[in-house]
């Protein structure tokens, strides 16, 4: 059974989740931001990770600098998000504790996607998503040959 009939079958749990994570995970191609078609106010991107274990892994990106939030979510196709990095908006785990507006998101049998803890490793301000991008994906064990960079402003002003 390969990683993906695996992800998509009763057996992805806590172990396949840390397997995945400790695999190392590439991205080659470069990112750039564009503007989101339901919220002119954020820029977003997605782009394709590859795994030699052949995960069908992508990531997606966004990022609000109005109103203070940045996104950067892997997403296992079969599964949905598995792990997650927010800046700027609070988070409430399941088990009533709150974890502040800088959180990571690991995927477990239990909780899904809904428990986060507080990354040490991320110590850049989410006004600079690219510093941010690395650290992420240094934590994440993810190879980002490509460049990123900066979201643009948006194209025109609010009304």
């Amino acid at each position: 059974m390969n990683a993906n009939e695996k992800a998509g079958s009763r057996f992805w749990g806590d172990e396949e989740f840390r397997t995945l994570l400790t695999d190392v995970k590439t991205i080659s191609d470069d990112i750039a931001w564009e503007q989101s078609e339901e919220d002119p106010a954020t820029a977003v991107f997605r782009v394709e990770v590859g795994s030699d274990a052949g995960w069908d892994l992508f990531i997606q990106g966004r990022c609000n600098e109005e109103s203070g939030y940045l996104t950067y979510a892997l997403i296992l196709r079969s599964v949905g998000r598995i792990y997650a990095l927010d800046m700027g908006k609070d988070h409430h785990n399941p088990d009533c504790q709150w974890v502040g507006d800088k959180h990571l998101h690991m995927w477990s049998e239990k909780y899904r996607d809904k428990m986060a803890t507080i990354p040490a490793a991320i110590n850049v301000s989410l006004v600079d998503p690219v510093g941010v991008w690395h650290q992420f994906c240094k934590i994440a064990k993810i190879e980002h040959a490509g460049t990123m960079n900066a979201p643009k402003p948006r194209k025109e002003p609010y009304p």
